[in-house]
């Protein structure tokens, strides 16, 4: 999907403060409301909006724990696999769960709050599913950077311009 300034400028205001509202959000960018409602509706419409969500800090949350678990399949038939990865959407415990090529067939993000919790989770959850080879764990010890906001400039043919400038950058 392509955007012009505007969008782009929508899109990475809603990033950082999704809770703002439509008055405040038409003033920062400069136009009427409902022109502003109008772009939000399409924008949400379009799908490039997936959803709204408050980010919690998970340790204050209570879950001291953050792991990066990858896993490796035994059986790479497509009846299985489907299987295996709608077992995977539905641990509550997985944050993320990505497939990946290569070595490991998925790569999870898991939120625990503690060493208990997580061994159950191996144990009574994961280990469970059929199909599962490998299961190799790292514990993350910082998180240096963790951001949900993408990048979004205007998009040169909709802008009229060879590239995007640093003002279309919020």
């Amino acid at each position: 999907m392509s955007f012009d300034r505007i969008d782009t400028k929508i899109l990475n205001i809603l990033q950082q403060d999704g809770r703002i509202t439509n008055v405040r959000l038409a003033k920062e960018i400069g136009i009427s409301p409902p022109a502003m409602l109008e772009r939000v509706r399409r924008l949400n419409a379009s799908g490039v909006i997936d959803r709204y969500a408050a980010i919690l800090e998970r340790e204050k949350a209570g879950f001291g724990l953050l792991a990066i678990v990858v896993v490796s399949l035994s059986l790479h038939q497509i009846p299985s696999l489907q299987q295996i990865k709608e077992q995977l959407i539905e641990l509550e415990e997985v944050q993320e769960c990505l497939l990946l090529t290569g070595d490991w067939d998925f790569l999870l993000k898991v939120a625990i709050k503690d060493m208990r919790t997580y061994t159950d989770f191996i144990n009574d959850s994961l280990s469970g599913i059929p199909g599962i080879q490998n299961i190799r764990t790292s514990f993350v010890l910082d998180t240096l950077k963790s951001e949900t906001m993408l990048p979004i400039r205007t998009t040169p043919e909709r802008a009229g311009l060879r590239g995007p400038k640093k003002s279309d950058h919020l």
